[in-house]
């Protein structure tokens, strides 16, 4: 029979190993994790505290007011917006339907609960109740982002415009948009929310971030990156095959695809600059086919393809395949791999994407990692974020072949064809246009990517209207007079 002194040592070991345990795990979401759970939108600290204080502003990069607090008749704080062109950006702050956009991503600092001091961060559930949030300073130029609103109209699309030095937004518009002040103020946010909500268009949707649509011949950029980087083409590449296809198809395993858009080239086979002019889809469905489906998805990935882009609003992933196959890279087949490299089959791009495609060549071939918030200012102490490299994507020589193809895409006879509207006068511009058939009676969607100014880039854009038409037609015109 164990002595009773013996039992008692075990539980007291047992309990102390019990009140290590509680310990760890405390000290693991109280200090590892602290920062994490300040800042998320669910805290019920954080939707309390929000009840209770002034949020902080939001600014654009001159200093203008983008978002504040105005006081209801009861004292209570309720959020007004500068302008209906921010609303599926910033979202909306509402006591009644909570936060959406960059209110809801940045919700911990505007209501006082995160701060630039990781220590704070631990400390502020033992910290005095603040009065007012943090403000936010955000790299968007409101003339910028009215603009680019103005300029889609009454069209579904989104402009994204962003530095391609430093990957700081200049302007991220998608349209439709909505009221959100409506939405954020207690005597109108039920009928704002029900009328949004169900108006045609999905205002709600921040297309620019999210919307996820078939680029067309803006994907041909994509295609070079790869085709270039691999080493599987170089600008003197020709096909022999190319001009007899264009007046009867390309045939790939049973499937002719066609191009009859610019009989004017004749016999000529086309190098890889004149290509780019022309947009030429055969030449580009032999080019992938000789890069290969695992080459392509792999350049694709080194732009941002097949996961979330790092941003400070949630972005859904393009991809340039449904994956799955066996082909190669996830293609099902030569078929699906030859019409994906110019833009067809399986691929789906968001507006970002695609700028940060542009910026990349832009740049030489070294991708910034995008940003809208620029800094945070509050009572705890100010932090300024400065630009980071994402990622290099490809060699310099590589960004600088595409960078001579795209703006010959604007700048030559050729080229004028295919992006009217897209020059910017006494300017050198570069870009690509896309029309991207979606099938059956459905006007194509209307695409343009590119930047300027081309010899010294400064800003990178993708425009994209849906059912816009033809890339001249809509998408290379917004582009031209936003650059």
């Amino acid at each position: 029979r164990a002595p009773i002194g013996r039992g008692i040592a075990r539980i007291g070991l047992i309990l102390s190993l019990l009140f290590g345990l509680i310990a760890v795990g405390a000290g693991y979401w109280q200090v590892v994790r602290s920062s994490e759970l300040s800042r998320a939108p669910d805290n019920p600290l954080v939707i309390a505290a929000a009840r209770d204080l002034v949020r902080g502003r939001i600014l654009d990069r001159t200093g203008l007011i983008l978002a504040t607090s105005k006081r209801d008749a009861n004292g209570e704080p309720y959020r007004t917006y500068a302008d209906r062109s921010l609303a599926p950006l910033i979202g909306y702050a509402s006591p009644v339907y909570g936060t959406a956009g960059l209110e809801r991503a940045y919700n911990a600092e505007l209501s006082g609960l995160g701060s630039a001091n990781s220590l704070d961060d631990l400390l502020y559930k033992l910290a005095p109740p603040r009065r007012q949030g943090d403000d936010l300073t955000l790299s968007l130029s409101l003339k910028l982002q009215e603009a680019a609103v103005k300029a889609l109209g009454a069209d579904r699309g989104a402009v994204v415009m962003l530095d391609p030095r430093t990957g700081r937004v200049l302007a991220m518009a998608s349209t439709p948009v909505f009221d959100a002040s409506a939405i954020a103020n207690p005597v109108t946010a039920q009928a704002a929310f029900k009328r949004t909500s169900t108006a045609a268009g999905q205002p709600f949707l921040d297309r620019a971030t999210m919307g996820r649509y078939v680029p067309g011949s803006v994907f041909k950029i994509v295609t070079s990156v790869a085709a270039l980087g691999s080493g599987a083409i170089n600008a003197s590449t020709t096909y022999s095959q190319q001009p007899a296809a264009e007046q009867t198809g390309l045939l790939v395993s049973g499937f002719r695809i066609h191009d009859s858009h610019h009989d004017f080239t004749g016999s000529l086979a086309l190098d890889y600059d004149q290509a780019i002019e022309v947009s030429c889809n055969i030449y580009f469905a032999l080019t992938g086919l000789r890069t290969g489906g695992a080459a392509l998805a792999d350049w694709a990935d080194r732009l941002g393809f097949g996961a979330p882009i790092p941003f400070d609003l949630p972005t859904a992933s393009s991809q340039v395949t449904n994956g799955g196959g066996s082909f190669g890279g996830g293609f099902s087949d030569a078929v699906e791999l030859a019409n994906a490299a110019y833009g067809q089959a399986q691929t789906l791009v968001t507006p970002l994407q695609m700028a940060l495609v542009a910026a990349s060549v832009a740049n030489g071939g070294v991708l910034m990692k995008p940003e809208l918030v620029t800094g945070i200012a509050g009572p705890n102490g100010n932090q300024t974020i400065a630009p980071q490299v994402w990622r290099t994507v490809m060699p310099p020589a590589v960004a600088g072949t595409i960078a001579t193809a795209m703006q010959l895409a604007v700048e030559s006879s050729w080229g004028r064809i295919f992006t009217t509207g897209a020059a910017i006068p006494g300017i050198l511009t570069a870009g690509k246009t896309g029309t991207a058939q979606l099938g059956g009676s459905a006007e194509p969607n209307s695409w343009f990517i590119g930047y300027a100014p081309a010899n010294d880039p400064k800003v990178a854009i993708a425009v994209i209207v849906e059912q816009g038409g033809h890339g001249s037609a809509r998408a290379a015109p917004i582009a031209g007079s936003l650059m």
